[in-house]
């Protein structure tokens, strides 16, 4: 019978952004937000940021071992930010970087669910594949390259280097595709450019993540079941889909299996539920004894009790 024990039985090393995430309560959604003038809100927090990071808290907080590796600057944040880790039983490999600022976000939240967040990252934009300690990721079984999309040089061929070593020393690799703040903006040919980097070390990831609308951009795909073939022609061994609503979904060798979510009573928590789904499908990646409906379910599980606010995975910063 497959329960968390397994998530404590596991292990898991993070490559990924960590910064200052600032937010407020949730704001109506207002013309005169745009104007001059000042809203008032019942609060506004610092708390840990960055995809990679979160997946990390995630993934310690469900007993999980965990080691994260990243770039911060020499700066007091940076070291906020890693004592923060180290409180949280997360093992902190973190590059410093004295020319340029750990980063930090505003996060935006609307009563009517839609973010926005605005970003200043320099010194996780300049992360290279020199800047890891391979030797310190190598015990665990399995790497999450998050925020895949930040860093230039990892871009440029850091991300297979980095994969094809932990492939060599039998690490499971995942890859949350997440959105390219790219998209939609930049020239074509810089987007087509930034996709074929990463579909070229699809070959070494075992796990791809992301909902329905960043893997069918991704895949410049009609639809998901296109999308779903294209990856694992370019390589890929399986994808985690977030289907929102519907719940969870595991595409392997041809088959979707879709997992649909448990009632969920009050929803405290509305956003984070993706990457909360994908550490739980990472940590269950070696329970081979169990089908891949059964750990769908038992990460739909936690996806609910997270939203339903019984589970708490982002911590405050830490002073």
């Amino acid at each position: 019978m497959l329960d968390e024990d397994a998530f404590r039985q596991s292990s898991l090393c993070v490559v990924g952004n960590l910064n200052r995430d600032v937010k407020a309560a949730p704001l109506r959604a207002r013309k005169d937000l745009f104007q001059d003038g000042e809203t008032s809100v019942p609060f506004v927090i610092e708390t840990i940021g960055g995809g990679g990071a979160n997946s990390a808290f995630a993934a310690a907080a469900l007993g999980a071992r965990v080691s994260f590796f990243g770039k911060v600057g020499a700066d007091g944040l940076g070291d906020r930010l890693e004592r923060t880790m180290a409180r949280h039983a997360i093992s902190p490999h973190l590059a410093r970087d004295k020319a340029r600022e750990s980063g930090t976000s505003i996060a935006l939240a609307f009563e009517n669910g839609h973010r926005h967040f605005i970003s200043c990252l320099p010194a996780s934009r300049a992360l290279t594949f020199a800047d890891l300690d391979l030797q310190a990721m190598m015990p665990h079984q399995h790497l999450l390259r998050a925020d895949i999309w930040f860093s230039e040089a990892m871009l440029k061929g850091g991300n297979q280097q980095l994969f094809q070593a932990a492939r060599r020393a039998g690490v499971d690799v995942s890859i949350d595709l997440n959105w390219d703040p790219h998209w939609g903006h930049a020239p074509a040919g810089e987007i087509r450019a930034r996709k074929r980097s990463v579909r070229a070390a699809l070959p070494w990831v075992n796990l791809v993540h992301g909902n329905v609308r960043e893997l069918t951009e991704f895949a410049e795909a009609p639809a998901l079941e296109t999308a779903l073939k294209r990856l694992l022609k370019w390589g890929a061994e399986a994808v985690v889909v977030h289907l929102g609503k519907r719940g969870a979904g595991y595409y392997h060798q041809g088959v979707l299996v879709e997992q649909p979510p448990p009632k969920v009573n009050s929803r405290v928590n509305t956003t984070g539920t993706g990457d909360v789904l994908s550490v739980c499908m990472m940590l269950l990646h070696r329970c081979e004894q169990a089908s891949v409906r059964e750990r769908l379910c038992l990460a739909n599980s936690v996806v609910a009790e997270f939203m339903e606010g019984k589970r708490r995975f982002i911590p405050l910063l830490e002073d």
